[in-house]
């Protein structure tokens, strides 16, 4: 006897192999949720304030996930209980119809619990992270570089306003025809990370630039890093492992700000990361600028490496973005931005780079979350 496997037995086949594994991982996490549960009421961890918010804050994330799992547990029971009244030879026939009318909604709704919950599983790291430092520098094409890098400052700003997002900068250096040779900012808000996490990497223009008399288009670049900004609480830095030096602030600004001893620079020995701020008169504002960019560095380096063990085993795009990897570039001849990693050609690039990247992040979201998927 031969069994054909049409193409929609191998997507049901694949979608049960990958509900099954959703409900496993999701088991899981209910049972995390319910040791911490455990944790947090344990006398001697009450008393340890910093290992208590720790733990209260793991479980705050796994709510969300584990109240809505709970909700697909109770569908389900309640459709088992549905179908074991439509299979009984003694049940009466109206009871029957009722329990198959059910059934049906009970199916709708558990069909829809699970896509949400897959949807809140393979994203809830991400979303939970509000606050990333972003660092743009111009990279090969002289003066044209830097006035794309401002482009790119604009675009993201612009769609952080959008959203309510707050924008902070916090050091940059500028160059004589407005453009930047490097920017560092911070955005806040509600899902930042999963937005613009995405960005890290080689950004290209190919356009005339404003200095070419001949009207030639030239290829310059400029490199983006998005940097998951933590709360102290999440890393936690050995301050002898930190030299610090206060110094002079160079640069524009004047007498005033070459004679003030305000400028910061941190060296993290371990792993060689420097930090300079000058950028406020302040020597305690720079200080403490400087303080987050080195945790949000030193945080980034540590989760790359949780990122290359992960990658042994499953593939995503967030968070892997190298600064020389070529991942996008925006060709104003033709109004055309093409994303690499996805093959994507959008043919809007005045609407982009004016800050409407709403359309193009969602197309790379839905791209990381089947890769996600596909490795669950």
């Amino acid at each position: 006897m031969f069994i054909v496997r049409t193409e929609a037995n191998y997507r049901d086949n694949l979608m049960s192999e990958t509900n099954t594994t959703l409900i496993a991982k999701l088991s899981e996490i209910e049972n995390r949720f319910d040791q911490l549960q455990q944790q947090i009421a344990d006398p001697e961890i009450a008393s340890n304030f910093a290992k208590q918010i720790a733990l209260s804050k793991e479980q705050g994330k796994l709510k969300p996930l584990v109240t809505k799992f709970r909700d697909y547990k109770k569908a389900a029971m309640e459709a088992e209980q549905a179908q074991q009244i439509i299979n009984s030879a003694s049940a009466e026939p109206d009871l029957k119809e009722m329990a198959k009318e059910e059934l049906q909604q009970l199916d709708a709704k558990k069909t829809a619990l699970l896509a949400e919950l897959q949807d809140k599983l393979l994203t809830a790291d991400d979303d939970a992270i509000g606050s990333v430092i972003m660092e743009i520098r111009a990279g090969t094409g002289g003066e044209e570089a830097s006035l794309f890098a401002r482009d790119l400052y604009t675009m993201y700003t612009r769609y952080a306003a959008d959203h309510g997002w707050k924008v902070e900068e916090l050091d940059f250096s500028p160059t004589d025809m407005g453009g930047f040779r490097e920017i560092i900012f911070g955005i806040k808000g509600e899902g930042v990370w999963s937005q613009l996490g995405y960005e890290s990497g080689c950004h290209r223009v190919q356009r005339v630039p404003k200095t070419e008399a001949q009207g030639r288009i030239h290829t310059s670049a400029a490199t983006v890093a998005v940097l998951p900004e933590p709360e102290e609480i999440d890393i936690q830095i050995n301050p002898e492992d930190v030299v610090e030096q206060v110094c002079r602030s160079s640069g524009p600004g004047g007498q005033k700000v070459n004679k003030t001893s305000s400028a910061i620079r941190l060296e993290h020995i371990p792993t060689g990361i420097t930090v300079r701020m000058q950028e406020e008169k302040s020597q305690h504002k720079n200080r403490a600028k400087a303080w987050r960019i080195l945790r949000s560095r030193l945080y980034e380096l540590h989760e790359s490496k949780k990122q290359a063990e992960r990658d042994a085993k499953r593939k995503t795009m967030i968070g892997s973005g190298d600064r020389s990897e070529k991942i996008r570039t925006y060709n104003f001849p033709q109004n055309r931005v093409t994303d690499h990693r996805i093959n994507l050609s959008l043919y809007n690039l005045d609407r982009i780079i004016a800050g409407n990247v709403g359309e193009l992040f969602k197309a790379l979201k839905e791209y990381d979350i089947q890769l996600r998927l596909k490795n669950l």
